[in-house]
């Protein structure tokens, strides 16, 4: 399996490339594709980079691992291809949005539209086996997603992350919250949604609010 990453992200993460652990991450998941279903599709494992420059990365959306029912996962966390229904956690994302900017809920779950403005959706973990939440945890994936979340604390300014839930607040220690904007709630899954921990933190209009202040072009959620 070759690692093609956009160009803006190959000087950013050649290090990472080249240490022992992701050559073994690397053969895990060669093994894993070749011997199970796996997701998202081998070419887009590393998606996430293709649809958001290292250059206009404005903000930072951290999931956990990808969806593993079939057709779903498309490389992006909390994103779905067209044409398949929106699963239980994106669902509250949109009544969310909703409610925060009197957006109507879009047809299609793919979140691509939001990649493209500069919102980097990255999960922690990066591949998964069909039908088993988590298989491919604690094998590397973690390591090299908070090496991507350090290169970004350390080398951009004023990034926005938006860490939903525990998971998403561990993954963001990484974070100098001395150079970047840090808004944190529950995450949108129905558990934490409907314990009131995720309806109601309008973190799309205080993303929008505080590019609008840096003078920086708010994303069309």
């Amino acid at each position: 399996m070759n690692v093609n990453i956009a160009k803006s992200w190959k000087p950013i993460l050649q290090d990472e490339f080249d240490k022992p652990y992701f050559n073994v991450l690397i053969d895990f998941v060669k093994s894993e594709y070749s011997t199970h279903t796996c997701y998202p599709k081998e070419n887009q494992i590393f998606s996430v980079f293709d649809h958001c420059s290292f250059d206009d990365l404005k903000i930072v959306i951290i999931g956990q691992d990808p969806y593993h029912d079939e057709g779903q996962a498309n490389g992006l966390c909390f994103s779905v291809n067209d044409g398949i229904s929106h699963p239980p956690s994106l669902k509250n994302i949109f009544k969310e949005l909703e409610t925060d900017l009197n957006l109507p809920t879009p047809k299609s779950g793919n979140l691509e539209r939001w990649a493209n403005q500069g919102v980097l959706l990255l999960n922690a973990t990066l591949t998964v086996k069909a039908h088993e939440a988590g298989s491919h945890q604690k094998k590397g994936w973690e390591q090299f997603t908070d090496a991507v979340i350090a290169q970004i604390s350390t080398k951009k300014e004023n990034v926005v992350f938006l860490l939903w839930g525990g998971y998403a607040k561990k993954k963001g220690k990484k974070i100098d919250k001395s150079r970047h904007t840090v808004l944190e709630s529950g995450h949108p899954s129905p558990l934490s949604a409907n314990r009131g921990y995720w309806f109601g933190n309008k973190c799309f209009s205080k993303t929008n609010e505080i590019l609008n202040k840096m003078g920086l072009k708010e994303i069309e959620w």
